[in-house]
């Protein structure tokens, strides 16, 4: 049950993009197109996941043991910053279009806020590393979920007659700012 209650809270109650505000240039920027979206939805889940389990062991049995828990920060962006890199290398060569289509968003994964919030929540929140492991899933799920919804309404937007002040950034602001409250309705569940 408390699983459930981490995934639940996680994905709905405490979105990562919508309640929490982390990872929003790759929510703004890779939110034109439900494909992009998607793609971008996998790799963060993928980095997440794996960021949150390495830089968890690393915390317990390297920085915490040998009382280096100031140099957290520092060593947690250069283990998400490996694994990006992984990410790319592997998207270039199992999924070349994939890799086209992120582009210049892949990079931002490095200097996506929300991966570095997770894999420091779950140690600000003593998780275990399964409540971890779950807890980073059903973050990455949260954020993809909120990103392709956001994807999708965006590309209804692209074909609605929307005023000109309106057009590009600020109807997408507009858009997530009701996201976020649509989402705020999940509250009382958890």
């Amino acid at each position: 049950m408390e699983y459930i209650i981490i995934f639940i809270a996680a994905v709905f109650v405490n979105n990562i993009v919508l309640s929490q505000f982390l990872g929003i240039c790759p929510f703004l920027g890779v939110s034109k197109k439900i494909d992009t979206a998607i793609g971008m939805g996998m790799a963060v889940t993928f980095v997440l996941t794996i960021a949150t389990i390495v830089t968890f062991l690393i915390q317990k049995y390297v920085l915490d043991v040998f009382g280096l828990g100031y140099l957290q920060t520092i060593v947690f962006i250069l283990i998400i910053a490996s694994l990006v890199q992984m990410v790319e290398i592997v998207l270039k060569k199992v999924s070349p279009s994939l890799y086209q289509a992120l582009g210049v968003f892949l990079p931002l994964i490095t200097t996506n806020c929300a991966i570095l919030g997770v894999a420091i929540l779950v140690i600000q929140k003593e998780y275990n590393l399964i409540q971890s492991i779950v807890y980073a899933i059903s973050t990455a799920i949260g954020f993809a979920l909120a990103l392709i919804i956001f994807a999708g309404i965006r590309e209804q937007l692209a074909r609605t007659n929307v005023p000109p002040a309106m057009q590009g950034r600020p109807i997408a602001l507009v858009t997530a700012g009701l996201l976020a409250m649509a989402f705020m309705g999940f509250s009382g569940i958890v």
